[in-house]
């Protein structure tokens, strides 16, 4: 039961932190966000990095930032996009590894929860 909660809880914080990324006030619109945590539909250069932060955050340079911002976004605007780029990865990956442990369970493998 205590676990349930835990869960549940976990849950509802999880998609509180989506919910205020994508929908909360911020620098660039819904919909670039939105982009961003998809990590579609962006102009280059930052489509790139955005890229570069979902698959490869390590390699991120100060070149990598100078670029995206000479194209006009501020720092603030940046961060905001890269938040929304590498939470969006995240969530893709705890969607992924939460349905493969559904599976897992749903397959007799219960001692795997």
């Amino acid at each position: 039961m205590k676990t349930e909660k835990m869960t549940e809880s976990y849950k509802q914080l999880y998609h509180n932190l989506i919910n205020s990324i994508l929908k909360g006030r911020g620098d660039r619109s819904q919909e670039q966000r939105q982009a961003a945590f998809n990590n579609a539909n962006l102009p280059q250069p930052l489509q790139a990095l955005i890229e570069k932060v979902a698959h490869h955050a390590y390699k991120v340079t100060d070149n990598d930032i100078n670029v995206v911002k000479q194209n006009g976004i501020s720092e603030d605007q940046l961060f905001e996009l890269i938040v929304c780029g590498a939470v969006g990865q995240a969530s893709r990956q705890y969607e992924s590894a939460m349905t493969a442990l559904a599976e897992a369970i749903k397959e007799g493998g219960y001692h795997a929860s």
